[in-house]
């Protein structure tokens, strides 16, 4: 079993962290403050290849595993979620499930656009009303012959301002339960669609939440990816590889809080000496470095898993539920080691904190992790 990254994945991981502190760190304060989505440095990843990383270079991406993907992430991560999550977004659920089940002509009129970052896209699965009961879908594509009818909400859209194009999960036969689901390629331009209100959030305060709404939208059969009802199976396996994506942004957000906690603990002295040589801070740092450690083998296991073509269901549920749970306690304990300074917004480590919370929240919540952990254990057992 070897360990040891590739020359390739050690440059691609130096190149996302060296984007991440000349062009991330500068600002990120204030993007937060403001809400300001990350415009300019999403373009910048684009044309770094960072938006398509795994699409295949024919369809115009970068042709890279998910190791690498994982990498990236995690990296931009430990300098500006909001950022990193509308890379993951726009990988893991758009182009992954576009690449994987879409069309040829879906693939070529959408893949080297997002792939490029000349467009980014969204994932509409989540409504008032549907969560993590994907099943219960409100929204409906009436099948009206040439086109479907769309109508309904979908709420904490991630690029939902941004996007061009929605992949929309959508309720077309409800007497067949979830095989009567399907997923449309919705295109900003069409009538009907809207961009409701932005979400003021916690946390990833730059990344662009909103509120969609669809009243009456014509989308044509054309842009249906897969089968009919392929729907909720399309939109359960491509949650599974965006499970891997939300981890390496926990396992990020984690370790960008350790680093902040490490370097402060020897500049800090108090009773005549840096905090680090006290025990209570030592032994804190030391379990927020086991935890991270912990986290990011599930987080290589499943990345690697899925590069192998062999099934990563219940280890990217692992990874994402072990991660997102280190994030979150080791960003509070990392504020707690810069006591009050870590209270004040100049230091970064508390803006960690709340980034870190909606890891344990979307694309699955922690809760619905245990199910597909424990589900798949007595399938196998």
């Amino acid at each position: 079993m070897n360990f040891n990254l590739s020359e390739e994945h050690l440059m691609i991981r130096d190149a996302a962290r060296d984007f991440a502190q000349t062009e991330l760190l500068p600002g990120v304060i204030e993007r937060d403050e403001k809400q300001e989505f990350p415009a300019e440095q999403i373009k910048k990843l684009g044309e770094l290849g960072f938006m398509g990383m795994m699409v295949l270079p024919e369809n115009g991406g970068s042709g890279m595993d998910t190791l690498s993907y994982v990498l990236a992430i995690e990296e931009l991560s430990k300098i500006d979620a909001s950022a990193s999550v509308v890379v993951s977004v726009n990988n893991s659920l758009v182009c992954w499930g576009l690449e994987a089940f879409g069309s040829p002509e879906q693939k070529a009129k959408y893949l080297p656009r997002l792939a490029s970052g000349e467009i980014i896209g969204s994932f509409c699965l989540s409504e008032p009303e549907a969560g993590s009961d994907a099943t219960s879908q409100a929204t409906t594509a009436v099948d009206m012959g040439d086109h479907y009818l769309l109508n309904g909400t979908k709420n904490w859209i991630t690029n939902g301002r941004t996007c061009e194009i929605a992949l929309v999960i959508a309720q077309t036969d409800r007497e067949k339960g979830h095989r009567g689901i399907n997923a449309l390629i919705v295109e900003k331009g069409m009538e009907g669609f809207v961009v409701g209100k932005k979400e003021d959030k916690l946390g990833i305060r730059g990344s662009d939440t909103h509120t969609l709404l669809f009243n009456d939208v014509k989308v044509p059969k054309e842009n249906r990816i897969g089968e009919d009802g392929f729907g909720f199976k399309f939109a359960m396996k491509t949650l599974s590889g965006g499970r891997i994506g939300i981890a390496a942004q926990a396992l990020g957000i984690a370790q960008g809080a350790l680093d902040l906690a490490l370097s402060y603990s020897k500049e800090r002295t108090t009773f005549g000496k840096p905090i680090h040589e006290h025990q209570a801070i030592a032994f804190k740092l030391a379990d927020m470095e086991m935890k991270i450690e912990q986290a990011r083998l599930l987080v290589y296991k499943a990345a690697w898993l899925k590069d192998q073509g062999m099934p990563y269901d219940k280890e990217s549920a692992m990874a994402k539920l072990a991660a997102s749970e280190a994030a979150m306690w080791v960003s509070t304990e990392a504020v707690q080691v810069h006591g009050g300074y870590g209270f004040v917004k100049e230091y970064h480590v508390e803006r960690l904190m709340r980034d870190a919370k909606i890891t344990q929240i979307y694309e699955g919540t922690s809760e619905i992790q245990r199910i597909v952990i424990s589900r798949d254990m007595i399938k196998n057992s």
